[in-house]
Protein backbone atom coordinates (compact mmCIF):
# COMPACT_ATOMS: atom_id res chain seq x y z
CA UNK A 1 0.00 0.00 0.00
CA UNK A 2 1.71 3.23 -1.12
CA UNK A 3 2.16 6.16 1.21
CA UNK A 4 1.36 9.75 0.41
CA UNK A 5 4.49 11.57 -0.74
CA UNK A 6 5.08 15.07 0.57
CA UNK A 7 6.63 16.84 -2.43
CA UNK A 8 4.38 19.83 -3.17
CA UNK A 9 6.02 23.24 -3.49
CA UNK A 10 3.43 24.60 -1.06
CA UNK A 11 4.13 21.84 1.44
CA UNK A 12 3.95 23.09 5.04
CA UNK A 13 6.64 21.09 6.85
CA UNK A 14 5.85 22.36 10.34
CA UNK A 15 2.15 21.56 10.00
CA UNK A 16 2.86 18.16 8.47
CA UNK A 17 5.25 17.14 11.28
CA UNK A 18 2.81 18.35 13.93
CA UNK A 19 0.13 16.17 12.32
CA UNK A 20 2.49 13.18 12.31
CA UNK A 21 3.34 13.74 15.97
CA UNK A 22 -0.28 14.18 17.05
CA UNK A 23 -1.31 11.01 15.21
CA UNK A 24 1.54 9.09 16.84
CA UNK A 25 0.55 10.26 20.32
CA UNK A 26 -3.09 9.34 19.75
CA UNK A 27 -2.13 5.92 18.36
CA UNK A 28 0.30 5.27 21.21
CA UNK A 29 -2.49 5.36 23.78
CA UNK A 30 -4.44 2.72 21.90
CA UNK A 31 -1.42 0.56 21.10
CA UNK A 32 -0.36 0.60 24.75
CA UNK A 33 -3.65 -1.11 25.60
CA UNK A 34 -3.52 -3.68 22.78
CA UNK A 35 -3.58 -7.35 23.71
CA UNK A 36 -0.63 -9.61 23.11
CA UNK A 37 -2.79 -11.57 20.66
CA UNK A 38 -3.46 -8.44 18.61
CA UNK A 39 0.18 -7.49 18.50
CA UNK A 40 1.27 -10.99 17.54
CA UNK A 41 -1.39 -11.12 14.81
CA UNK A 42 0.07 -7.93 13.36
CA UNK A 43 3.60 -9.31 13.48
CA UNK A 44 2.55 -12.57 11.85
CA UNK A 45 0.85 -10.66 9.04
CA UNK A 46 3.97 -8.55 8.57
CA UNK A 47 6.27 -11.57 8.49
CA UNK A 48 4.06 -13.21 5.87
CA UNK A 49 3.94 -10.01 3.83
CA UNK A 50 7.74 -9.85 3.69
CA UNK A 51 7.84 -13.28 2.10
CA UNK A 52 4.79 -12.77 -0.12
CA UNK A 53 6.01 -9.47 -1.51
CA UNK A 54 9.73 -10.24 -1.47
CA UNK A 55 10.11 -9.55 -5.21
CA UNK A 56 8.36 -6.18 -4.92
CA UNK A 57 10.59 -5.23 -1.98
CA UNK A 58 13.72 -6.23 -3.90
CA UNK A 59 12.56 -4.22 -6.93
CA UNK A 60 12.13 -1.11 -4.79
CA UNK A 61 15.48 -1.75 -3.14
CA UNK A 62 17.21 -2.12 -6.51
CA UNK A 63 16.00 1.38 -7.40
CA UNK A 64 17.59 2.73 -4.22
CA UNK A 65 20.84 0.81 -4.76
CA UNK A 66 21.10 2.04 -8.35
CA UNK A 67 20.60 5.62 -7.19
CA UNK A 68 23.20 5.24 -4.45
CA UNK A 69 25.75 3.79 -6.88
CA UNK A 70 25.12 6.64 -9.33
CA UNK A 71 25.68 9.10 -6.49
CA UNK A 72 29.05 7.54 -5.68
CA UNK A 73 28.24 6.17 -2.23
CA UNK A 74 30.92 3.95 -0.69
CA UNK A 75 30.78 0.17 -0.49
CA UNK A 76 29.91 0.17 3.21
CA UNK A 77 26.76 2.21 2.68
CA UNK A 78 25.79 0.14 -0.35
CA UNK A 79 26.12 -3.03 1.73
CA UNK A 80 23.89 -1.62 4.48
CA UNK A 81 21.38 -0.43 1.90
CA UNK A 82 20.96 -3.67 0.01
CA UNK A 83 18.15 -6.09 0.89
CA UNK A 84 18.94 -9.49 -0.61
CA UNK A 85 16.42 -12.36 -0.48
CA UNK A 86 18.44 -13.83 2.39
CA UNK A 87 18.28 -10.58 4.38
CA UNK A 88 14.55 -10.29 3.85
CA UNK A 89 14.12 -13.88 5.05
CA UNK A 90 16.26 -13.08 8.09
CA UNK A 91 14.02 -10.09 8.88
CA UNK A 92 11.02 -12.39 8.69
CA UNK A 93 12.72 -14.92 10.97
CA UNK A 94 13.36 -12.18 13.52
CA UNK A 95 9.67 -11.26 13.50
CA UNK A 96 8.61 -14.88 14.02
CA UNK A 97 11.05 -15.20 16.92
CA UNK A 98 9.63 -12.03 18.44
CA UNK A 99 6.12 -13.48 18.37
CA UNK A 100 7.35 -16.23 20.68
CA UNK A 101 8.93 -13.80 23.15
CA UNK A 102 6.99 -12.79 26.26
CA UNK A 103 5.12 -9.50 26.04
CA UNK A 104 6.79 -7.20 28.59
CA UNK A 105 3.88 -4.73 28.76
CA UNK A 106 1.76 -5.02 31.89
CA UNK A 107 4.11 -7.34 33.75
CA UNK A 108 4.20 -6.44 37.46
CA UNK A 109 7.50 -7.17 39.19
CA UNK A 110 8.41 -7.37 42.88
CA UNK A 111 4.83 -6.98 44.15
CA UNK A 112 5.25 -7.14 47.92
CA UNK A 113 3.28 -6.19 51.05
CA UNK A 114 4.48 -3.23 53.12
CA UNK A 115 4.12 -2.67 56.89
CA UNK A 116 1.09 -0.45 56.24
CA UNK A 117 -0.73 -3.31 54.50
CA UNK A 118 -0.53 -1.92 50.97
CA UNK A 119 1.13 -3.99 48.26
CA UNK A 120 3.66 -2.20 46.05
CA UNK A 121 5.06 -3.39 42.72
CA UNK A 122 6.40 -2.04 39.44
CA UNK A 123 4.60 -2.48 36.12
CA UNK A 124 6.31 -2.43 32.72
CA UNK A 125 4.80 0.13 30.36
CA UNK A 126 5.72 1.41 26.87
CA UNK A 127 7.93 4.45 26.52
CA UNK A 128 5.24 6.11 24.37
CA UNK A 129 6.24 7.61 21.01
CA UNK A 130 9.65 6.72 19.56
CA UNK A 131 11.24 8.60 16.67
CA UNK A 132 13.74 6.58 14.67
CA UNK A 133 16.19 8.62 12.54
CA UNK A 134 18.44 6.46 10.41
CA UNK A 135 20.46 6.20 7.20
CA UNK A 136 20.78 3.54 4.50
CA UNK A 137 19.41 0.71 6.66
CA UNK A 138 15.98 -0.34 5.35
CA UNK A 139 16.12 -3.44 7.55
CA UNK A 140 15.82 -1.03 10.49
CA UNK A 141 12.36 -0.10 9.21
CA UNK A 142 11.14 -3.65 9.87
CA UNK A 143 13.09 -4.32 13.07
CA UNK A 144 12.05 -1.01 14.64
CA UNK A 145 8.42 -1.40 13.65
CA UNK A 146 8.18 -4.97 14.95
CA UNK A 147 9.84 -4.13 18.25
CA UNK A 148 7.71 -1.05 18.80
CA UNK A 149 4.47 -2.85 17.96
CA UNK A 150 5.24 -5.72 20.36
CA UNK A 151 6.32 -3.32 23.12
CA UNK A 152 3.27 -1.07 22.63
CA UNK A 153 5.09 2.02 21.35
CA UNK A 154 4.04 4.24 18.47
CA UNK A 155 6.84 4.85 15.98
CA UNK A 156 7.83 7.69 13.66
CA UNK A 157 10.36 6.57 11.03
CA UNK A 158 12.60 9.05 9.28
CA UNK A 159 14.88 7.04 6.98
CA UNK A 160 17.56 8.37 4.68
CA UNK A 161 16.75 9.60 1.20
CA UNK A 162 18.97 6.88 -0.29
CA UNK A 163 16.49 4.21 0.95
CA UNK A 164 13.21 6.02 0.30
CA UNK A 165 11.72 3.57 -2.23
CA UNK A 166 12.43 0.55 -0.02
CA UNK A 167 11.18 2.28 3.11
CA UNK A 168 7.95 3.37 1.46
CA UNK A 169 7.25 -0.18 0.33
CA UNK A 170 8.02 -1.63 3.77
CA UNK A 171 6.01 1.03 5.62
CA UNK A 172 3.00 0.25 3.46
CA UNK A 173 3.12 -3.43 4.45
CA UNK A 174 3.56 -2.49 8.10
CA UNK A 175 0.47 -0.25 8.11
CA UNK A 176 -1.60 -2.88 6.31
CA UNK A 177 -0.58 -5.44 8.95
CA UNK A 178 -1.63 -3.04 11.71
CA UNK A 179 -5.06 -2.63 10.15
CA UNK A 180 -5.47 -6.40 9.79
CA UNK A 181 -4.93 -6.72 13.56
CA UNK A 182 -7.43 -3.90 14.31
CA UNK A 183 -4.62 -1.65 15.53
CA UNK A 184 -4.24 2.03 14.60
CA UNK A 185 -2.68 2.37 11.17
CA UNK A 186 -0.73 5.42 12.32
CA UNK A 187 0.97 3.50 15.10
CA UNK A 188 3.87 3.34 12.62
CA UNK A 189 4.43 6.29 10.29
CA UNK A 190 7.15 6.93 7.75
CA UNK A 191 7.95 10.62 7.33
CA UNK A 192 6.91 11.09 3.72
CA UNK A 193 9.49 13.73 2.80
CA UNK A 194 13.24 13.35 2.32
CA UNK A 195 13.75 17.04 3.21
CA UNK A 196 16.36 17.18 5.99
CA UNK A 197 14.33 19.87 7.70
CA UNK A 198 12.05 17.08 8.92
CA UNK A 199 14.83 15.90 11.23
CA UNK A 200 15.03 19.32 12.86
CA UNK A 201 11.32 19.24 13.58
CA UNK A 202 11.52 15.74 15.07
CA UNK A 203 14.33 16.78 17.39
CA UNK A 204 12.19 19.58 18.82
CA UNK A 205 8.85 17.73 19.14
CA UNK A 206 8.79 17.55 22.94
CA UNK A 207 5.01 17.48 22.98
CA UNK A 208 4.73 14.39 20.81
CA UNK A 209 8.00 12.42 20.97
CA UNK A 210 9.28 10.65 24.09
CA UNK A 211 12.53 9.11 22.84
CA UNK A 212 14.72 9.55 19.75
CA UNK A 213 16.93 6.72 18.48
CA UNK A 214 19.43 7.64 15.73
CA UNK A 215 21.28 5.09 13.62
CA UNK A 216 23.78 6.25 11.06
CA UNK A 217 27.08 8.02 10.60
CA UNK A 218 28.88 10.18 13.14
CA UNK A 219 27.55 13.42 11.62
CA UNK A 220 23.94 12.32 12.09
CA UNK A 221 24.52 11.05 15.63
CA UNK A 222 26.30 14.24 16.66
CA UNK A 223 23.53 16.42 15.25
CA UNK A 224 20.86 14.46 17.09
CA UNK A 225 22.85 14.43 20.31
CA UNK A 226 23.48 18.19 20.19
CA UNK A 227 20.07 19.41 18.99
CA UNK A 228 17.54 16.98 20.46
CA UNK A 229 15.16 18.43 23.03
CA UNK A 230 13.95 14.95 24.05
CA UNK A 231 15.93 11.99 25.44
CA UNK A 232 18.21 10.13 23.00
CA UNK A 233 19.28 6.47 22.97
CA UNK A 234 22.44 6.33 20.88
CA UNK A 235 25.99 5.31 20.22
CA UNK A 236 28.55 7.31 18.26
CA UNK A 237 30.99 4.65 17.02
CA UNK A 238 31.59 0.95 16.97
CA UNK A 239 35.32 0.85 17.67
CA UNK A 240 35.40 -2.78 18.76
CA UNK A 241 38.50 -4.62 19.97
CA UNK A 242 39.70 -8.21 20.06
CA UNK A 243 42.41 -8.81 22.68
CA UNK A 244 44.38 -12.05 22.31
CA UNK A 245 45.93 -12.81 25.69
CA UNK A 246 49.02 -14.98 26.24
CA UNK A 247 47.09 -18.08 27.37
CA UNK A 248 44.68 -18.08 24.40
CA UNK A 249 44.17 -21.12 22.20
CA UNK A 250 45.84 -19.60 19.15
CA UNK A 251 43.90 -21.56 16.52
CA UNK A 252 40.59 -20.54 18.07
CA UNK A 253 41.80 -16.97 18.53
CA UNK A 254 42.72 -16.69 14.84
CA UNK A 255 39.21 -17.84 13.90
CA UNK A 256 37.63 -15.31 16.26
CA UNK A 257 39.77 -12.45 14.94
CA UNK A 258 39.07 -13.24 11.30
CA UNK A 259 35.34 -13.63 11.87
CA UNK A 260 35.11 -10.46 13.97
CA UNK A 261 36.68 -8.47 11.12
CA UNK A 262 35.47 -10.16 7.94
CA UNK A 263 32.05 -11.72 8.57
CA UNK A 264 30.52 -8.39 7.57
CA UNK A 265 32.62 -5.26 7.18
CA UNK A 266 30.01 -2.51 7.41
CA UNK A 267 28.42 -3.15 10.80
CA UNK A 268 29.00 -1.39 14.11
CA UNK A 269 29.97 -4.68 15.84
CA UNK A 270 32.81 -5.45 13.42
CA UNK A 271 36.29 -5.45 14.99
CA UNK A 272 38.43 -2.44 14.12
CA UNK A 273 41.48 -3.06 16.38
CA UNK A 274 43.37 -6.23 17.29
CA UNK A 275 45.44 -6.23 20.50
CA UNK A 276 47.98 -9.05 20.93
CA UNK A 277 49.96 -9.95 24.05
CA UNK A 278 53.70 -9.51 23.44
CA UNK A 279 54.38 -13.00 24.85
CA UNK A 280 52.70 -14.66 21.83
CA UNK A 281 52.95 -11.93 19.19
CA UNK A 282 55.90 -13.45 17.29
CA UNK A 283 54.09 -16.68 16.45
CA UNK A 284 50.48 -15.45 16.51
CA UNK A 285 50.70 -12.39 14.27
CA UNK A 286 52.07 -14.08 11.12
CA UNK A 287 49.23 -16.61 11.06
CA UNK A 288 46.41 -14.17 11.79
CA UNK A 289 47.89 -11.72 9.28
CA UNK A 290 48.00 -14.43 6.60
CA UNK A 291 44.32 -15.29 7.16
CA UNK A 292 43.21 -11.67 7.25
CA UNK A 293 45.18 -10.69 4.17
CA UNK A 294 43.79 -13.70 2.31
CA UNK A 295 40.37 -12.23 3.10
CA UNK A 296 41.43 -8.90 1.60
CA UNK A 297 42.03 -7.03 4.87
CA UNK A 298 44.71 -4.33 4.97
CA UNK A 299 46.64 -4.16 8.24
CA UNK A 300 48.08 -1.12 10.02
CA UNK A 301 50.40 -1.80 12.91
CA UNK A 302 52.33 -0.31 15.79
CA UNK A 303 56.18 -0.43 15.67
CA UNK A 304 56.30 -3.80 17.50
CA UNK A 305 53.73 -5.25 15.10
CA UNK A 306 55.67 -3.99 12.08
CA UNK A 307 58.86 -5.53 13.45
CA UNK A 308 57.10 -8.88 13.04
CA UNK A 309 55.05 -7.93 9.95
CA UNK A 310 57.36 -5.50 8.09
CA UNK A 311 55.20 -5.29 4.97
CA UNK A 312 52.18 -3.68 6.60
CA UNK A 313 51.49 0.04 6.91
CA UNK A 314 52.23 1.99 10.09
CA UNK A 315 49.27 2.78 12.33
CA UNK A 316 48.80 6.42 13.31
CA UNK A 317 47.22 7.83 16.46
CA UNK A 318 44.09 8.49 14.41
CA UNK A 319 43.84 4.80 13.40
CA UNK A 320 43.20 3.73 16.98
CA UNK A 321 40.21 6.10 17.07
CA UNK A 322 38.78 5.15 13.67
CA UNK A 323 35.71 3.04 12.89
CA UNK A 324 36.74 1.91 9.42
CA UNK A 325 33.62 -0.01 8.34
CA UNK A 326 35.97 -1.32 5.66
CA UNK A 327 38.61 -3.99 5.06
CA UNK A 328 41.18 -2.32 7.33
CA UNK A 329 42.32 -3.47 10.77
CA UNK A 330 44.65 -1.74 13.24
CA UNK A 331 46.99 -4.04 15.17
CA UNK A 332 48.89 -3.29 18.38
CA UNK A 333 51.16 -5.44 20.51
CA UNK A 334 50.51 -4.83 24.22
CA UNK A 335 52.62 -5.71 27.22
CA UNK A 336 49.87 -7.34 29.27
CA UNK A 337 46.22 -7.23 30.35
CA UNK A 338 46.63 -3.84 32.04
CA UNK A 339 47.89 -2.26 28.84
CA UNK A 340 45.10 -3.87 26.80
CA UNK A 341 42.42 -2.56 29.17
CA UNK A 342 44.04 0.87 29.19
CA UNK A 343 44.07 0.96 25.38
CA UNK A 344 40.37 0.04 25.21
CA UNK A 345 39.54 2.67 27.83
CA UNK A 346 41.41 5.33 25.86
CA UNK A 347 40.30 4.52 22.33
CA UNK A 348 37.18 2.33 22.59
CA UNK A 349 33.65 3.54 22.04
CA UNK A 350 31.95 1.46 24.74
CA UNK A 351 30.31 -0.80 22.15
CA UNK A 352 31.76 -4.34 22.10
CA UNK A 353 35.11 -5.79 23.12
CA UNK A 354 36.24 -9.40 23.41
CA UNK A 355 39.10 -11.33 24.98
CA UNK A 356 40.57 -14.60 23.76
CA UNK A 357 42.03 -16.34 26.81
CA UNK A 358 42.00 -19.58 28.78
CA UNK A 359 42.99 -18.03 32.11
CA UNK A 360 40.05 -17.66 34.49
CA UNK A 361 41.40 -14.73 36.52
CA UNK A 362 42.41 -12.80 33.41
CA UNK A 363 38.98 -13.32 31.91
CA UNK A 364 37.25 -12.19 35.11
CA UNK A 365 39.30 -8.99 35.25
CA UNK A 366 38.59 -8.21 31.60
CA UNK A 367 34.85 -8.77 32.05
CA UNK A 368 34.74 -6.58 35.17
CA UNK A 369 37.03 -3.78 34.06
CA UNK A 370 36.22 -3.23 30.39
CA UNK A 371 33.42 -0.66 30.39
CA UNK A 372 31.48 -1.53 27.23
CA UNK A 373 27.87 -2.37 26.51
CA UNK A 374 28.92 -5.91 25.49
CA UNK A 375 32.02 -7.66 26.83
CA UNK A 376 32.75 -11.08 25.33
CA UNK A 377 34.97 -14.06 26.07
CA UNK A 378 36.35 -16.27 23.29
CA UNK A 379 33.65 -15.10 20.89
CA UNK A 380 33.45 -12.85 17.84
CA UNK A 381 32.29 -9.27 18.36
CA UNK A 382 29.77 -9.95 15.56
CA UNK A 383 27.55 -11.65 18.15
CA UNK A 384 26.65 -8.22 19.62
CA UNK A 385 23.24 -8.31 18.01
CA UNK A 386 19.66 -8.41 19.24
CA UNK A 387 18.78 -11.51 17.23
CA UNK A 388 21.86 -13.36 18.51
CA UNK A 389 21.03 -12.28 22.09
CA UNK A 390 17.56 -13.81 21.85
CA UNK A 391 15.81 -10.44 21.68
CA UNK A 392 14.12 -11.24 18.35
CA UNK A 393 15.61 -8.12 16.83
CA UNK A 394 17.02 -4.81 17.95
CA UNK A 395 16.20 -1.18 17.36
CA UNK A 396 19.83 -0.20 17.86
CA UNK A 397 22.88 -0.66 20.07
CA UNK A 398 22.91 1.66 23.05
CA UNK A 399 26.07 2.83 24.76
CA UNK A 400 24.12 5.23 27.00
CA UNK A 401 24.60 4.60 30.69
CA UNK A 402 21.00 5.49 31.48
CA UNK A 403 18.02 3.27 30.68
CA UNK A 404 19.54 0.73 28.26
CA UNK A 405 22.97 -0.48 27.25
CA UNK A 406 23.74 -2.88 24.42
CA UNK A 407 21.18 -4.18 21.92
CA UNK A 408 17.83 -2.48 22.53
CA UNK A 409 15.08 -5.08 22.44
CA UNK A 410 11.56 -5.32 23.83
CA UNK A 411 12.38 -4.67 27.48
CA UNK A 412 14.64 -1.76 26.51
CA UNK A 413 11.62 -0.07 24.90
CA UNK A 414 9.69 -0.09 28.15
CA UNK A 415 10.05 1.64 31.50
CA UNK A 416 8.35 0.99 34.83
CA UNK A 417 5.72 2.69 36.93
CA UNK A 418 4.81 1.93 40.52
CA UNK A 419 1.46 0.27 41.18
CA UNK A 420 -0.04 0.14 44.65
CA UNK A 421 -2.89 -2.16 45.76
CA UNK A 422 -4.86 -1.43 48.89
CA UNK A 423 -8.21 -2.25 50.47
CA UNK A 424 -9.40 1.10 51.67
CA UNK A 425 -6.04 1.81 53.27
CA UNK A 426 -5.42 5.33 54.58
CA UNK A 427 -2.14 6.73 55.80
CA UNK A 428 -1.93 7.34 59.54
Amino acid sequence: MPLTTATSASFDMARYMEDVGAAARSSSRLLACATTAQKNTCLRSLGEALLRYKNEIIAANEMDCAGAQASGYDSGLLDRLQLSPQRIEALGAGILEMIELPDPVGVIEHLAPQPSGIRVGRMRVPLGVIAMIYEARPGVTIDAAALCIKSGNALILRGGSEAIHTNRALAGYIQTSLEEAALPRQSVQLVATTDRAAVGHLLAMKRWVDVIIPRGGKTLIQRVDEEAQVPVIRHFDGICHVYVEASADTNSAVDVCVNAKTQRLSTCNTAETLLVDQAIAAHFLPEVARRLQQAGVSLRGCPQTRAILPNIDAATEEDWRTEYLAAILSVRVVKDLDEAIAHIAEYGSGHTDTICSSDYHTIERFVREVDSSSVMVNASTRFADGFEYGLGAEIGISTNRLHVRGPVGLEGLTCQKYVVYGDGHIRQ
